[in-house]
């Protein structure tokens, strides 16, 4: 076995004698976006403060994994649990039907406001204290240069922050200035920012997961009744629209299958014709970070939109770097040991409009792998 293991509610694959050489060294804690399926994160981060459970020395998180170190780290058990399930289930949050037909945004500005207030509030002065001489980052992405940045995500201007890491393109109104830049969801560019914490000097790294496997590009392409798309098609007066548009997309998903590379090409192309003549074009949402490469052409075709060249930069930029980080986390550097919790099985909830019950189960699974690590590592610790 190489110097990574897995660990997840029912099962712990991991050598324990080469990953205790490690446990003395500098420890990161990485945390996945994932919209709402951050609930699994959640489950795991409550496990921990629950057991008094802190030997790290950095935190990065994106998305909803910074939101979830935040409520972590600020010592609030059950918060980011609320955050999920009360905040991002209100139709003030997300409303499907609203977003189509008028524009409503992602409300991350409400969300975030919320929290501050009863019955949540969250404590940052608390989290700053437990941080102390610390370092807990939130992954964004530059929107000028594409590249990950990480930024403090408990400094003076820690809401502007945790918005900026979450702010999914063009369902999030614009991209968000922090520091005089411009930035957009860390997803694009750091779903899941463990090289970064490598990078800063980790050597014991955990990070946590909200994917019960990786998923090859085939099975990705060939992916399109995923749990998104069903809820979707559960809101009864929008499934016509959905199964027009599963019609004339099935012949470019062939194409993608056939050769997802020379169709990529020919569309880079197409975007760099589009960069000479119209300039740059207003990226759209897009990727894998949030609904999956072939559910986002099917919205994205839905509102009007076209494959542009702001997608195709997102799309190139989010394959190239997923597929970086999944060669690291299958075989890490010799100088470091990679530990993932995550799901046994898929999680029923979904990126958005998940249902209650569905983020409740997420959550008693991210619970019990939590407290398997923590077990797993102390008695490590006491040998």
């Amino acid at each position: 076995m190489n110097n990574s293991g897995v660990i997840t509610h029912a099962a712990t694959s991991l050598d324990l004698d080469k990953f205790q050489k490690y446990i003395g060294g500098k420890h990161a804690l990485v945390a996945q976006g994932g919209g709402q399926r951050g609930i699994f994160t959640s489950g795991v981060l409550d496990a921990f403060l629950l057991s008094n459970f802190d030997p790290f020395h950095e935190f990065y998180g994106t998305s909803a994994g910074a939101l979830n170190l935040c409520a972590y780290l600020c010592r609030q058990s059950g918060l980011g649990r609320a955050f999920i399930t009360e905040l991002t289930t209100d139709p003030q949050f997300f409303h499907l039907f609203s977003y189509i037909r008028r524009k409503q945004y992602l409300d991350l500005d409400w969300a975030l406001n919320q929290i501050c207030e009863y019955p949540y509030k969250l404590d940052i002065d608390m989290g700053r204290r437990a941080l102390g001489k610390r370092k807990a980052m939130a992954a964004v992405t530059d929107n000028a240069t594409m590249l990950d940045q990480y930024l403090p995500m408990l400094g003076d201007d820690w809401m502007k922050v945790l918005i900026a890491s979450c702010a999914i393109p063009r369902l999030y109104h614009e991209p968000v200035e922090v520091g005089g830049r411009l930035y957009v969801d860390g997803g694009v560019s750091a779903s899941i920012p463990v090289q970064e914490a490598w990078r800063q000097g980790a050597r014991c790294i955990v990070v946590i997961r909200t994917e019960s496997e990786t998923l090859d590009q085939e099975k990705q392409l060939a992916s399109l009744e995923t749990a998104e798309v069903e809820r979707f098609r559960e809101l009864e007066w929008f499934r016509e629209s959905f199964s027009s548009i599963q019609e004339q997309w099935q012949q470019k998903f062939t194409k993608w299958k056939s050769g997802w590379n020379g169709f990529l090409i020919q569309q880079l192309d197409r975007s760099r014709e589009q960069k000479k003549n119209q300039g740059l074009v207003e990226p759209i949402n897009g990727g894998r970070w949030l609904f999956g490469a072939d559910d986002i052409y099917r919205v994205s075709h839905l509102l009007g939109d076209k494959f542009d060249a702001g997608l195709a930069d997102m799309l190139m930029v989010h394959y190239q770097t997923y597929s970086l980080t999944e060669e690291f986390l299958s075989e890490p550097p010799d100088d470091c040991f990679v530990v993932q919790i995550r799901p046994e099985q898929p999680l029923k909830s979904t990126s958005l409009l998940s249902k209650k019950e569905d983020l409740f189960h997420d959550y008693e699974l991210g619970l019990a792998a939590g407290y398997r690590f923590v077990d797993t590592y102390s008695s490590l610790k006491s040998r």
